[in-house]
């Protein structure tokens, strides 16, 4: 049966790098994304991809969390210590445990095996058009925390903040829309696109969010817990606190 072509991608130019020891894995992923347009890079292991990645930067890694000698966390932490570069993370299906510690190291975003290669395309499309925002969208600001969505730069009483693209985009979203609030399904689907997952992705990056914006992480006073609704962004909490 002969496989239709996907079409093209609006981040046709873009270099994928495939990390997975799986020969079969790697091959059909990387398939997926030649036939959609983009320029594909393979690796076998982790110290392999830390060369490839070395030798031709990557716009993106599609990442195999189980990998011989260098796991993939391993891998993720040197990719991100190198430069921002995004990450989507392969885990088994199961390893919730597994999944939460890739984004806590950096990883973008993850995908469960079995996966659908379409679905995966999908992904690394969505990962890569956050990379690339409108040229009219305007500097944001409040808090103290300042955003620049077409430099990618976020900043905290003018200290900038290392964050990864989730972190980012749902940062720029909560002070796009102050005061307002919004469950875990919402920020799921109104900032990264998604119309299924799993929420407990949503529930992580809040925390390691305010783990770089808040003063007390313990006591968040920018970004609130909404008692069985979700999470509010109130700039006004933080000069609350100061004035108490």
């Amino acid at each position: 049966m002969q496989q239709q072509h996907e079409p093209a991608s609006p981040a046709a130019a873009a270099r994928v790098l495939v990390v997975d020891d799986d020969p079969t894995v790697a091959e059909v992923v990387a398939g997926y994304l030649d036939r959609a347009g983009y320029a594909v890079d393979r690796a076998g292991d982790g110290p392999s991809a830390l060369t490839r990645a070395a030798e031709h930067r990557p716009d993106l890694v599609v990442l195999d969390l189980m990998l011989p000698g260098m796991d993939g966390l391993e891998v993720c932490r040197r990719l991100r210590g190198g430069g921002p570069v995004p990450v989507i993370m392969l885990t088994a299906r199961g390893d919730e445990d597994d999944r939460v510690l890739g984004l806590e190291v950096g990883a973008d975003d993850y995908v469960t095996k079995p996966f659908s290669p379409r679905e995966l395309v999908l992904r690394v499309e969505s990962v890569l058009r956050r990379t690339r925002p409108a040229a009219e969208e305007r500097p944001l600001s409040a808090a103290g925390l300042s955003v620049d969505p077409v430099a990618r730069r976020a900043t905290k009483d003018g200290t900038e903040l290392a964050l990864t693209l989730r972190e980012f985009d749902l940062l720029a979203f909560f002070l796009r829309h102050p005061g307002r609030a919004f469950s875990r399904e919402d920020l799921m689907h109104r900032v990264w696109g998604w119309d299924f997952g799993d929420l407990s992705t949503v529930t992580v990056h809040v925390r390691r969010l305010r783990g770089k914006v808040e003063e007390d992480p313990a006591r968040p006073l920018l970004i609130q817990t909404v008692w069985g609704v979700g999470y509010r962004f109130d700039p006004a909490g933080r000069e609350a606190d100061r004035r108490a």
